[in-house]
């Protein structure tokens, strides 16, 4: 547990702060709507599903407020910058976005069903108050005013219907367009459609403008309604109802007017004009940058289907790690993917790679393998910040790269040549240890002239011991096996032709943080992974097993790439 609060302690307060802005907002406004003199007659006819169903729009407004900041990676990128001089552990809750944009999103959907059971409740009671014959309370209120605008029952006839209702009200119309486009951007957003079926999880998710266009018109005829200001002096509910069947009776010894009501204002739009226009600035800034032109350089056909973009534009500037949407008009006008800059700062061009993994990359990379009648062109929007940025924040870094996921450390490793080579006595650096686990040989091809002029260039400048790189290949055969231990004297090694041997499998990651604590007892290590799920959630566990409580002594703080 004390291994856990080192890495995530800002994480979890900055979580606990907005779980304490929800319940204190659902508190707040549920003990007013439950207790405020205002709503007294109102809650008459509904109970306290009045409260229930205000307390939840509160919260549907705040998190609604919320939803769009994590995705908007220009104000995130323009964050990351401004958070430079600051402390690590504030940086690293950028790295959270999108699993916070995925706790709103939920929280948005438990307050609307809250709102919804809430709001079905207040209109069954609406309609029983009206059906009702008995002189009672309930059925006084609903006769009040139906002619003049004042009235608190918004249901005149004893035959209307809950699909009457949800179809030719503004509330009911513009809360049924709203749980819909929400149930399909959530469904749509699990895992595996988001994995498999790309485009359907882009298409839903553009939904979110019916939201809150139905959001801020959904509370503009309010159906729910309080007893007015100038009311409340003439008519004093606590008073004047035991006596409601003498209101307005002028020879009654208790003298009460009628109550008179009004709406409660609409107040979503307040809650969500500010995110809104920050985002519309957010896609013109995208919009504007995607119609920037840029040349493609190069193309290289890699192993195992991968395909490298060596592109320019005009006033592209990178850091390592960072990475860019590509869109491809040829193929989809309107998908635009993330893919992981490979290309050092250094370098006068940026470059991807690109291996396919789906219908759009399998349609990308066959379109540049037959580039007729010329080079497709490519749209891009970015760069954007990642986690990696902070490689060089660290005096010791673990880099873990799986398969295609090496493509950030590809960056930080082309940097640290150029670093060596011009001698940069600004690197914090010390010891950078990199981690490639491969499913197949022809995999460790794709950046295999990097990692032997990274060997050549740190002998040559006598810093051997800076870079300790491993590669892993988990898919082998005994044969493959027997090859290698033939051949284990010999000074390079049979799979990649570099000095560092393959290990076959996997790493022992226990083994590889203790040899890395023991390395640097006083180190503060920083764990990069650019890769699967699994392979995350060992990398995390060892981070909290092998940090110490002391903060003299070694720490390893958990980084990944989140897009």
């Amino acid at each position: 547990m004390g291994n856990w609060v080192v890495n995530h302690w800002f994480s979890a307060l900055v979580i606990a702060a907005w779980l304490g802005l929800n319940i204190f907002l659902f508190v707040l406004f549920f003990l007013m709507f439950d207790r405020d003199e205002k709503y007294h007659y109102t809650r008459q006819l509904l109970g306290s599903a009045l409260a229930w169903a205000r307390a939840s729009a509160k919260c549907l407004n705040f998190n609604s407020m919320l939803i769009l900041l994590p995705v908007c990676r220009n104000l995130l990128s323009f964050l990351r910058g401004t958070c430079s001089c600051c402390r690590r552990t504030m940086r690293k809750q950028l790295d959270y976005n999108l699993t916070f944009h995925k706790l709103v999103a939920y929280m948005i959907v438990l307050h609307t069903a809250i709102h919804i059971i809430a709001h079905l409740c207040n209109f069954e009671w609406y309609n029983d108050a009206q059906q009702a014959t008995d002189e009672s309370l309930a059925s006084v209120l609903s006769e009040l005013h139906q002619d003049n605008g004042l009235w608190l029952n918004p249901i005149y006839s004893n035959t209307t219907t809950p699909l009457y209702v949800a179809f030719t009200t503004i509330p009911g119309l513009t809360g049924v367009i709203i749980t819909l486009a929400l149930i399909l951007m959530v469904t749509s957003s699990v895992e595996f459609i988001r994995r498999s079926y790309f485009e359907v999880f882009w298409y839903t998710h553009h939904l979110f403008v019916i939201y809150f266009v139905g959001l801020v018109i959904h509370g503009i005829a309010g159906v729910v309604r309080g007893q007015t200001a100038e009311s409340l002096k003439e008519h004093i509910p606590k008073k004047c109802e035991p006596y409601y069947k003498e209101w307005d009776r002028k020879r009654s010894d208790h003298h009460c007017k009628e109550p008179e009501f009004g709406s409660i204002p609409a107040e979503s739009w307040k809650w969500v004009l500010a995110p809104l226009i920050l985002y519309a600035f957010e896609r013109v800034l995208r919009f504007w940058r995607s119609c920037q032109k840029v040349v493609v350089t190069k193309v290289v056909k890699h192993p195992s289907k991968v395909l490298e973009l060596q592109m320019y534009m005009k006033g592209f500037s990178m850091e390592v790690g960072q990475y860019v949407f590509l869109n491809c008009p040829s193929v989809s006008h309107w998908e635009w993917h993330p893919f992981t800059l490979t290309s050092a700062p250094e370098e006068n061009f940026f470059s991807v790679h690109i291996r396919a993994a789906g219908d759009w990359t399998e349609s990308l990379i066959d379109t540049f393998e037959q580039q007729k009648p010329k080079t497709p062109r490519i749209k891009v929007d970015g760069p954007f910040g990642t986690a990696s940025e902070d490689v060089f924040q660290y005096e010791v870094a673990m880099l873990v790269g799986a398969g295609i996921g090496v493509t950030p450390f590809a960056s930080i490793l082309k940097s640290i040549w150029y670093k060596l080579q011009h001698a940069d006595q600004k690197l914090k650096t010390k010891k950078i240890y990199f981690y490639w686990i491969c499913r197949d040989t022809g995999s460790f091809g794709w950046f295999n002239d990097l990692l032997a002029s990274l060997e050549q260039e740190m002998e040559a400048s006598g810093k051997a011991g800076f870079l300790s790189y491993h590669l892993f290949l988990t898919g082998w055969s005994s044969s493959m096996v027997g090859h290698a231990a033939l051949n284990v004297d010999k000074a390079t090694d049979v799979v990649t032709g570099l000095r560092q041997k393959t290990s076959f499998g996997r790493p022992m990651w226990s083994n590889e943080f203790s040899a890395v604590a023991a390395a640097h007892p006083r180190s503060v290590v920083g764990v990069f992974l650019c890769g699967p799920g699994p392979l995350a959630k060992s990398l995390q566990n060892c981070c909290y097993q092998h940090s110490s409580l002391d903060p003299r002594k070694v720490q390893f703080y958990f980084n990944k790439e989140n897009f």
